[in-house]
C-alpha cells in the first residue's frame, strides 16, 4: 500500500471538517427529535409499529456514530496521531450500518423519514470517500490486497 501522503491534505481536511460538522448537526437533530418523545403522529397504539420506530431511531444513531468515529480517525491521521498504515486497520475504518426499509418507514412521520434518509445519504457519501481513499492509497501497491480488500468490503456492506 502506498503512503496516504498521496492524498491532498488540504482537500482531505476540508472534506472531513465539512462532513464532521454535518454529522454532528444531524446527530443533535436526531437526539432532539427521538429523545423529545417523538411519536408516531397518528396515535396508533400498534406495538409492532412502535418497536419498528424505535429500531429506526437506533439505526439512525448507529449510522451517525459510525460516521463520527470514522471522521475522528481521519482527524487523528491529519494530526499525525495515527500513521498512514493505520488507516487500513479495521478499527479505523467505517463501521457497517444497516439500511432502513423504505416500505417500513413510509408510514413514519415526515421528520423521522427525513432524518432516516439524511443519515443514509450521509453514510453513503462517507462510504464513497473511504472507497476513494482506498483506491488512491492502493495504486501501485500490493496488487492482490487491493481487489481482495475491495471484495471483502463489498461483502461486509451486503451482509
Amino acid at each position: 500500500m502506498q503512503s496516504a501522503v498521496l492524498l491532498d491534505r488540504g482537500l482531505h481536511r476540508r472534506l472531513v471538517d465539512g462532513l464532521y460538522l454535518e454529522a454532528m448537526v444531524m446527530a443533535d437533530e436526531a437526539r432532539t427529535y427521538f429523545d423529545a418523545g417523538a411519536s408516531l403522529d397518528d396515535g396508533v397504539a400498534d406495538p409492532l409499529r412502535r418497536v419498528a420506530f424505535a429500531c429506526e431511531a437506533l439505526k439512525v444513531t448507529t449510522r451517525l456514530m459510525h460516521i463520527i468515529a470514522w471522521l475522528l480517525s481521519q482527524r487523528a491521521w491529519q494530526r499525525g496521531e495515527i500513521g498512514d498504515g493505520d488507516l487500513a486497520d479495521e478499527k479505523y475504518r467505517l463501521g457497517r450500518a444497516t439500511h432502513s426499509d423504505p416500505a417500513l418507514t413510509a408510514s413514519f412521520p415526515f421528520a423521522a423519514r427525513a432524518l432516516i434518509d439524511a443519515s443514509q445519504e450521509l453514510y453513503a457519501r462517507v462510504v464513497r470517500l473511504q472507497e476513494r481513499m482506498d483506491l488512491m492509497m492502493g495504486q501501485g501497491g500490493e496488487g492482490e490486497a487491493g481487489p481482495a480488500r475491495a471484495l471483502l468490503d463489498r461483502l461486509n456492506r451486503a451482509f
